[in-house]
């Protein structure tokens, strides 16, 4: 089961976070320090998997930005490390070369397109083709209510 999602950047910035475990606010802001400490100065060279109190934490670096999830330690790394991937494809293909400012201002289509193929934790698409395909009928969905709604101010 996935604890937690975080995108970071290089000062330790988080840009996104999602919990799937109940923590106070505290614990989160202590959670995140953390995190970015243990993968921020890590040589290139190393694995990207790292036990993290009594779990694992994945990270991938994307160009300044740091996308980590802390799993259950008998979870499959080489999993979550596609997921990681897979998610970083999807958002390459909303914000065509997706950037650390895309994340901070569309930061709600950020969260829908993680909810659409991670729920309560566990993966449940790992399809591109079905993802894309799904977030494409919503926005088609949107932008018709959007012009309905210019129709009828105008």
């Amino acid at each position: 089961m996935i604890r937690f999602i975080l995108l970071q950047n290089r000062q330790g910035k988080t840009r996104l976070a999602k919990y799937y475990v109940p923590l106070e606010d505290s614990e989160k802001h202590k959670v995140e320090y953390e995190v970015h400490r243990l993968v921020v100065n890590r040589d290139p060279k190393f694995t990207n998997f790292v036990e993290f109190r009594t779990h694992k934490s994945i990270y991938r670096r994307y160009a300044g930005l740091f996308f980590s999830m802390c799993v259950d330690i008998t979870d499959n790394e080489l999993a979550y490390l596609e997921c990681i991937h897979l998610f970083v494809e999807i958002l390459d293909h909303f914000f065509s070369n997706v950037c650390e400012l895309d994340l901070v201002f569309n930061y709600h289509k950020v969260y829908l397109i993680l909810d659409e193929f991670i729920l309560a934790g566990e993966l449940q698409e790992t399809s591109k083709k079905a993802l894309l395909r799904g977030w494409g009928s919503w926005k088609s969905k949107n932008e018709n209510r959007v012009r309905r709604r210019l129709e009828i101010h105008s």
